[in-house]
């Protein structure tokens, strides 16, 4: 890893601010002793099932549950009319039913629930529900259903939401223009641990729920309504989450498992099986971009139009903000004078969509990217060099209007990459698991071609558009076992990318202790937001260091009553009180004694505001993301196969707090773009999933995972906390159109649709 610029405090212990700890929970995952949700266990609990509609469109004339009661060991069977509460719920609009009533509007939606003494038993009942279903025709294009040329799914229409961005002047033109129209196939989130939870009825009438999910809050706040219960009736707790993306943002066995659970008296564990899980979860919207550059014969950007068109499937979940994204980042990481860019999201009858890695600006990046590589054709020009003519820097106007006013290295990171060695030449020694097609011996290097190709993108870090985000974190100093320690509680879900390292640091370094234990995390503490949008780190992590500044402010204050020391003088490190003019004053455990420090803070980013909903114009983002890639490709041409040689990044994190989690970040992202690019798409047909499961739904392995060169800049953001900046998402974001790019360098294809399939390369 290289590093441009050192930031932020740095702490004495190797265990804090800028050092790579070992992660709490890793030697328990790595033995697998770790305890995910789909491992809970309760004393004669029950199992849950869902019953889901097998048509994307259709009507319900009736529900019969009498057989499926009839089957031994069945406790219940549950239907829309034992929704106690409000049959209706959803991140940002509440549109979706708990159990369908009298339509359903995609396959898979859910329309009765079990519960029995073995998950076998409730599957069967679950087969013994007779619905009355009349099938409708589904509406399955997003273009179609915006522009009203299929019938209203809901009763305000087809438009989730229309945000139009304008800058500049609507009728610039150019010497050079070029257009493209460009697809982007619909991505799961593919993460390993399928949606489970355990719902267990407690004495005072409400209901514990441990689940693994990505925000308990607003769970908690959907399941409360569901319910008919006040919030402190519904308790959560996170369990141990298999990985997430985007993916359990929305609620998935929450609301069903608490309902079993009431009705029935009786703990309820619900667990997806794979297939269930492509049904029951959100996937990365597909989209229809049509986008055209205009630019002097320089290469210098004069304008941007595009039209964008986003399917957000049965229902609008995330929706509304993946909207925002595609249209506010929607030329890229450039300064462009005159823009006009229209994007829709819209409900169709294909599976839902929502919140998945990247949100939005994966979509436009493939696009804009696309772009600029036809612009350098059509202007002469080299890729990385019409890039960096066009980089944004700080002090660069958005199309919104905000400003970039921190860091913006477009056009290092660009020339970063570009700088790095190539791989060498095939040469006749070769080993097979190098060339296309892998170890399956489909080709010998015949027909073989290479190609290298860049791309660069941005993406906005926390959430948006004066959204109230915040995080909220308590912290306690005291003596434990002979040595000072520190407790640490929030409502943050670690979902496996490491936040409970993090936070540990963060305590290491503001409290000079070692000892630091992470309380689960449950919604008896404020609201922590959702772990998405590349935000946990800087709002959590800006929450936890706060409240422990909060408590170091009350030790010194103790401190200089007990020691006589002024309080500006004292510091502490390596679980030692510190004066500045005599050195070590004395332990911290002598210092604090039988005294407990704790404070509770809830820690707020620099506010946003609203977008203009007639010129998209305001100051909607907190802090802006970049990376850029280069891909190496080696194509066969006559079987269409891809294998990718090298995917060499570029990427500003402000502050790397854990270098070496940094490092899996822009790897993990890299892959997700990989598989994007050359494997990974839900395939529909008529609003059907063709390939619910893994056999058929084509993830990357580490053995389609090439070497990968990372520099790391490390330019602080002065905003944000130590400096630092997001880093989980940029790397999805540019890793995609990167590796598309290299196709085309090896193929001479268009290439206008990812994922890139053997068929479009071998086509004419």
């Amino acid at each position: 890893m290289s590093t441009s610029t050192e930031t932020g405090q740095v702490t004495g212990s190797v265990n804090g601010i800028g050092g790579s700890p070992q992660r709490p929970d890793g030697t328990i995952k790595v033995r697998g002793e770790f305890a995910y949700s789909s491992d809970l266990w309760h004393e004669d609990m029950l199992w849950g099932a869902t019953l889901r509609s097998p048509h994307p469109y259709a009507r319900i004339r009736g529900i019969d549950i009498t057989d499926a009661l009839a089957v031994p060991g069945v406790y219940a069977v549950l239907t829309h009319e034992d929704v106690p509460g409000v049959n209706r719920y959803g991140l940002e609009h509440p549109d979706q039913p708990v159990l369908a009533v009298d339509v359903v509007r995609y396959q898979g939606e859910p329309v009765a629930l079990v519960a029995a003494d073995h998950p076998e038993t409730a599957r069967r009942a679950m087969k013994r529900i007779r619905v009355d279903y009349q099938v409708l025709d589904p509406v399955t294009d997003a273009e179609q259903a915006v522009e009203g040329a299929a019938p209203d799914l809901h009763p305000d229409g087809n438009v989730v939401r229309y945000v139009p961005i304008r800058a500049g002047d609507p009728e610039a033109t150019a010497e050079v223009v070029v257009t493209g129209s460009y697809e982007v196939g619909m991505q799961d989130q593919a993460f390993l641990g399928p949606e489970s939870g355990l719902a267990v009825p407690a004495e005072d009438g409400g209901v514990d729920l441990y689940v693994a999910t990505q925000w308990l809050h607003v769970d908690q706040r959907q399941v409360v309504a569901a319910l008919g219960l006040p919030a402190d009736k519904v308790r959560l707790t996170l369990g141990g989450v298999g990985g997430a993306f985007g993916g359990r943002e929305d609620l998935s066995i929450q609301v069903h498992a608490c309902l079993l659970a009431l009705h029935t008296g009786k703990a309820v564990k619900m667990v997806y099986n794979r297939e269930e899980s492509f049904y029951g979860h959100v996937h990365r919207h597909p989209a229809t971009l049509h986008y055209e550059h205009g630019a002097d014969r320089d290469g210098k950007l004069v304008y941007v139009k595009a039209r964008i068109f986003l399917d957000g499937g049965a229902y609008a979940s995330s929706t509304p903000a993946v909207v925002a994204n595609a249209a506010t980042l929607g030329v890229g990481p450039y300064e462009v004078p005159n823009v006009s860019i229209d994007c829709w999201g819209a409900y169709t009858n294909n599976p839902p969509c929502g919140a998945m890695r990247g949100f939005g600006a994966v979509q436009a990046a493939f696009a804009y990217e696309s772009q600029m590589d036809r612009l350098a054709e059509a202007c002469g020009l080299d890729p990385v060099e019409v890039r960096v003519r066009n980089a944004m820097r700080e002090g660069t106007r958005m199309p919104t209007g905000q400003v970039v006013d921190s860091a913006a290295p477009i056009a290092e990171l660009l020339r970063r990459v570009e700088r790095k060695p190539l791989p060498p030449e095939r040469s006749g020694d070769y080993d097979l698991r190098t060339l296309p097609g892998g170890v399956s011996n489909t080709t010998h290097g015949e027909g073989v071609v290479r190609g290298v190709g860049y791309a660069v993108g941005i993406k906005n870090i926390c959430f948006s558009e004066g959204f109230d985000d915040y995080s909220t974190a308590r912290v306690r100093l005291q003596v434990i076992g002979g040595e000072p320690a520190a407790l640490v509680h929030t409502a943050a879900c670690e979902v496996g990318q490491g936040l409970v390292t993090i936070i540990q640091q963060i305590a290491r370094t503001e409290l000079g202790v070692e000892r630091v234990t992470i309380q689960p995390m449950d919604t008896s503490i404020g609201n922590a937001g959702s772990t998405s949008a590349s935000r946990q780190t800087y709002v959590t992590g800006g929450a936890v260091r706060a409240a422990c500044l909060a408590v170091r402010s009350a030790l010194f204050t103790h401190a200089e009553g007990k020691l006589g020391r002024a309080r500006g003088q004292l510091s502490v490190s390596g679980g030692k009180l510190i004066s500045s003019d005599e050195g070590v004053l004395a332990d911290l455990v002598d210092v604090l004694g039988e005294t407990v420090l704790d404070e509770t803070i809830e820690w707020r980013h620099r506010p946003t505001e609203a977008l203009d909903p007639e010129t998209g114009q305001g100051n909607a983002h907190v802090q802006y993301g970049f990376a850029a890639h280069r891909a190496v490709v080696d194509v066969d041409t006559e079987l269409g196969l891809v294998k990718v040689i090298a995917l060499d990044c570029a990427q500003d994190v402000g502050k790397a707090l854990n270098p070496q989690a940094v490092l899996g970040q822009i790897q993990g992202g890299s892959a997700q773009g990989l598989g994007l690019a050359v494997m990974e798409e839900i395939q529909t047909a008529d609003g059907k999933i063709r390939n619910p499961s893994f056999t058929d739904y084509l993830i990357p392995t580490v053995l389609d995972m090439p070497p990968m060169s990372i520099d790391v800049l490390e330019l602080a953001d002065p905003h944000a906390p130590y400096g630092l900046r997001g880093v989980g998402e940029p790397p999805t974001i540019s890793s995609t159109p990167a590796i598309v790019a290299a196709i085309r360098a090896a193929t001479g294809k268009a290439l206008n649709r990812v994922p890139v399939r053997p068929e479009h390369l071998t086509g004419t």
